[in-house]
C-alpha cells in the first residue's frame, strides 16, 4: 500500500471559542475539524467579529476574481504585516495596489532574462557545495537549507548581494520570530486583548524582529538609491536596478526610498518564504515516493545529462514540474487567503455583514473530498497533459488579478533547485521521522525536515 503523506488529523467536532483561541495561537491548522474538509462554507464566531471560510468554487471565483473589489485584502492582515512590509502590494488595496503592481511589472519581466537565471544558478551551486561537504548517507536538516538558499536567491537577483552566512542567519531567525508572533498577535486582536497587554506578551519581540529585517535590507538599498538620486549610473542588472529607474507615468516621479524598501521587503517575504516551504515539502514527498523520485531523475539525465542546467532545460522537466505542482496542492505555501467584506453581502445562504472576515483556504480546498479523488494522496499525474482538475479548486499562487506576481520566478527557481539535488542524490526520509505541520504565514514543519542524502554515481 502506498504511504499517505502526513497531514494533521482534524478534530471530530468544532472547537469552542476558548479552545479555538488556545489551539490557533500556535497554528491556524490546529483548530480545524473534520467538516472543514467537506463543507462548502463555514462560520467562526469571534468576540465582536465573524469569520467566514468559503470552499465553494463558484463563490471562491466571485471573491477572488469576479467581485474582487468587494472583497479587499484584510485590514487586520495589513496591520499585522505593516511593521515588516509597510505599504506593499502584498496588503494594499484599490488604486494604491493597482499603481504599485503597474510599477513593479517591468521588474518582474526582467526575471526572464538570462542574467537573473545566472545569479539564481550561482546561489544554487553554493547550496550544492554545502551538501558535498557531508559524508555519504548523511541525515540533513533540509528545511533550514531551503530557507537559506531561497533567501540567497532573492538577495542576488533583487540586489546583486550574496547573503552573508552570519547576517543571513540573523535575518532568517528574525523572520521565524515574526511568523510565530504574528499568529499570536492576530489571535489577541481577534479576541480584543488590550494593546498594552499584547505588547508585553510578544508584540514587542515581533516589532523588533521586523525592524531588524528592514534594517538589513535598507543597508543594501540606501547607497544605491542615493547614487541613482545623484545621477550616477549603477551598472547593475538586477530587479532593484529596475525599481530604482521606474517612473510613475501620472506623477513623473520615481519610487521614494521608503516605497522601494517596502516593495523589496515584500519580495523578500513572498520570494523566499513561500518557495522554501514548497521545496521542503517537495523533498519530503520525493523521499516518501522513490518511484516518482527515480522517474524525475531519469527525465533530468535524459534532458540535461551532467551538463550545467539551462533555462530551456527547466521547461522540459515536465514530470518534475508535475511533482512540484502536486506538492503545492498538498502543502500550499499560503494556506489561507484573508479578505474582508467591503459591504453587507450574501454568500451561499449566509448574510455576511460589512467588515466580516472572509477566508479562502487553499489548504482546505486542495484537500476537499468533493473536488479531489483521494484528496490526501500524492499523485503527480493529476497535473499532466490530461489535466482534469476541477475549475477553481487549485490555487497555490492565488487567483485573479492578485495572483502572485512572482509565480514564474518561483517555479523556475524551485525546478532548478530540485533538479540539482535529484541529479546528485537519492533521498530517503529519516527513519520514524514525522513532520509537525503548522500554518502561520506559510505552511511549514515546526520540527524541520530530516532527509538522508545518498550520493549518486555520475553517469
Amino acid at each position: 500500500m502506498m504511504p499517505c503523506p502526513f497531514h494533521p488529523k482534524p478534530y471530530k467536532n468544532k472547537a469552542s471559542t476558548l479552545l479555538t483561541f488556545l489551539l490557533k495561537r500556535r497554528s491556524w491548522l490546529d483548530g480545524l475539524y473534520e467538516r472543514s474538509y467537506k463543507m462548502q462554507m463555514g462560520r467562526v464566531k469571534m468576540p465582536n467579529f465573524d469569520l467566514y471560510v468559503v470552499n465553494d468554487p463558484k463563490e471562491v471565483r466571485r471573491i477572488m476574481v469576479d467581485e474582487v473589489r468587494d472583497f479587499p485584502k484584510s485590514e487586520l492582515l495589513h496591520r499585522l504585516l505593516s511593521p515588516l512590509l509597510g505599504e506593499s502590494i502584498f496588503t494594499t488595496n484599490g488604486r494604491v495596489w493597482e499603481k504599485q503592481r503597474e510599477l513593479l511589472r517591468p521588474s518582474f519581466e526582467m526575471t526572464r532574462i538570462s542574467k537573473v537565471f545566472d545569479l539564481m544558478s550561482d546561489a544554487v551551486q553554493d547550496l550544492m557545495q554545502k551538501f558535498e561537504k557531508y559524508p555519504d548517507k548523511s541525515i540533513i536538516e533540509v528545511d533550514e537549507y531551503m530557507t537559506f538558499v531561497t533567501a540567497d536567491v532573492i538577495f542576488r537577483t533583487i540586489m546583486s548581494a550574496k547573503l552573508d552566512e552570519i547576517k543571513g542567519r540573523e535575518v532568517l531567525e528574525a523572520f521565524v520570530s515574526v511568523q510565530e508572533e504574528t499568529v499570536k498577535t492576530a489571535m489577541r486582536k481577534m479576541f480584543r486583548f488590550p494593546e498594552w497587554l499584547s505588547y508585553i506578551l510578544g508584540e514587542r519581540k515581533r516589532l523588533k524582529s521586523a525592524a531588524l529585517i528592514r534594517q538589513v535590507l535598507s543597508d543594501i538599498i540606501k547607497p544605491r538609491y542615493d547614487a541613482v538620486s545623484n545621477g550616477k549610473h549603477e551598472g547593475y542588472s538586477d530587479i532593484l536596478s529596475s525599481l530604482l529607474e521606474v517612473i510613475d507615468a501620472d506623477t513623473n516621479e520615481r519610487f521614494s526610498f521608503e516605497e522601494i524598501l517596502d516593495q523589496v521587503a515584500m519580495l523578500f517575504l513572498a520570494g523566499h518564504e513561500t518557495t522554501a516551504s514548497s521545496l521542503t515539502w517537495t523533498l519530503y514527498l520525493l523521499s516518501l515516493f522513490p518511484e516518482h523520485q527515480e522517474k524525475a531523475y531519469e527525465e533530468i539525465i535524459q534532458i540535461a545529462g551532467q551538463e550545467k542546467f539551462k533555462i530551456q532545460d527547466l521547461k522540459n522537466f515536465k514530470y518534475l514540474t508535475c511533482i512540484f505542482k502536486e506538492s503545492l496542492r498538498l502543502y500550499p505555501p499560503v494556506g489561507f487567503f484573508a479578505r474582508e467584506a467591503k459591504k453587507e453581502t450574501k454568500i451561499r445562504d449566509k448574510i455576511v455583514a460589512q467588515g466580516s472576515g472572509v477566508v479562502v483556504a487553499p489548504w482546505l480546498i486542495h484537500r476537499h473530498e468533493q473536488f479531489w479523488k483521494n484528496p490526501n494522496g500524492f499523485d503527480p499525474t493529476r497535473h499532466g497533459d490530461k489535466n482534469n482538475i476541477k475549475k477553481d479548486t487549485y490555487m497555490p499562487f492565488g487567483m485573479g488579478e492578485r495572483i502572485c506576481i512572482g509565480q514564474g520566478f518561483a517555479m523556475q527557481e524551485a525546478i532548478l533547485i530540485l533538479a540539482n539535488i535529484l541529479r546528485a542524490y537519492k533521498l530517503e526520509l529519516e527513519e520514524s521521522f514525522v513532520p509537525d505541520i503548522i500554518g502561520r504565514l506559510t505552511i511549514r514543519s515546526a520540527n524541520g525536515m530530516r532527509i538522508k542524502f545518498t550520493k549518486r554515481k555520475s553517469q
